[in-house]
């Protein structure tokens, strides 16, 4: 084989996306885009704010020399200084800047502190249904993902679930919230109730066990629901998120790390994150980017379209009869597909242009999901697509 047996397998695993994406580009050309109704992928349909090219603009603009250099590994001093003060406004703890790194996305930040955290065979636990890419984040570093699945009827953690898969080698539980794929939002009381329980789970085993919030999603919530804080459920916590939803910035690749101030080895910790940042390749989050962030506090795209478009696709999910969790942030929806094997009833969606994809790639077979990161007038087009897979299961 001319490639890494890991590697091989992992391509296997992480086809369903990428099939549904070659699938959409077969449709949109037979038939025209305006016939394929996308429901995809989450990629960010929403434009920057005008704020955000301004910045960039004057940023760009400015002649005095070094502002596309090498910076320090962590990031900027001034950016990671602002961001401090900012979590320590918002959260009510003690951050200093050197609790802060700036990194290539949320997913650059995942890979950052699964290298400073893992050892080979520890393990990591996500709650299914989850992003599939936490595996191959924590196989990058010679750990293990378990899982263990949320509650049915919600998609909220079950901590009987949990103590099955925990283990003396489990290092962390990821948690994402607004969730992708269900757009289920963790409220501090659920938080709280799962950090008293880690808490218990520590003392048993003896050893930190890390809660790990996966948060691009953080600020599109709907309702005015809020999400909760896993830096105030518990002290073992770390936050990673970025600027991918909430700028529509998600090709810039701009995020950050925030380590608890009550993590043990804190200036330890700190350390690591900047080392590990540095030698798996990212060195430093665009500078460009860092520099803005600075400019645009409490700038965001509108929630409110996302909203509508909840409003939208949950209308009609109603009206074909088709049943879900109604989603409280993001831009996901996980339906109960229409017959027991979920790849089955997304070819048959595909044979009505309608692109999904299956939640066995989520670990959760039997659910699809939708993303309605799209036009409102995709989703009003589709409706008659919706109608005809409904009555084909009659």
């Amino acid at each position: 084989m001319t490639i890494a047996a890991p590697i091989a397998n992992s391509l296997q695993r992480a086809s369903w996306i990428r099939q549904m994406f070659e699938a959409g580009a077969r449709l949109k050309q037979q038939y025209g885009a305006d016939q394929v109704f996308d429901f995809s992928l989450g990629n960010p349909i929403l434009e920057p704010p005008t704020k955000v090219h301004e910045t960039l603009h004057a940023l760009l603009d400015d002649p005095a020399p070094g502002h596309h250099r090498y910076m320090p590994n962590g990031g900027f001093p001034a950016v990671r200084e602002y961001l401090a003060n900012e979590l320590r406004e918002e959260q009510g703890l003690p951050f200093e800047k050197e609790d802060m790194v700036l990194c290539v996305g949320a997913g650059g930040g995942l890979n950052v502190v699964a290298k400073a955290l893992l050892e080979p065979e520890d393990e990591v636990v996500a709650l299914a249904p989850y992003f599939v890419e936490y595996g191959f984040y924590v196989q990058n570093h010679g750990g293990v993902l378990t899982v263990a699945k949320t509650r049915q009827e919600d998609f909220l953690p079950d901590l009987d679930a949990l103590e099955a898969v925990m283990t003396q080698r489990t290092r962390a539980i990821i948690v994402n919230s607004p969730n992708n794929p269900t757009g289920v939002v963790y409220s501090q009381e659920v938080l709280d109730e799962l950090g008293t329980w880690l808490r218990t789970q520590e003392q048993h085993f003896g050893h930190p066990i890390y809660l790990i919030a996966d948060e691009p999603y953080r600020k599109l919530l709907f309702d005015e629901v809020v999400n909760g804080s896993v830096l105030k459920a518990h002290p073992h916590s770390i936050l990673i998120t970025s600027h991918s939803k909430d700028l529509g910035l998600a090709g810039e690749r701009i995020g950050y790390i925030a380590l608890h101030p009550e993590v043990p080895d804190r200036a330890l910790w700190q350390e690591a994150l900047v080392f590990t940042n540095r030698i798996l390749g990212f060195v430093n989050a665009p500078a460009l980017m860092q520099r803005a962030l600075p400019h645009l506090r409490g700038v965001q795209v509108d929630i409110g379209f996302y909203q509508q478009l909840r409003d939208q696709v949950c209308d009609l999910m109603e009206e074909v009869g088709i049943s879900c969790v109604r989603p409280q942030g993001a831009f996901y929806l996980f339906p109960q597909a229409l017959e027991e094997d979920d790849v089955a009833f997304v070819r048959r969606a595909q044979e009505e242009k309608i692109l999904l994809v299956p939640g066995s790639g989520f670990g959760w077979p039997g659910c699809f999901r939708l993303s309605y990161c799209c036009p409102s007038s995709v989703i009003e087009n589709s409706r008659g697509a919706w109608l005809r897979l409904v009555e084909s299961y009659r």
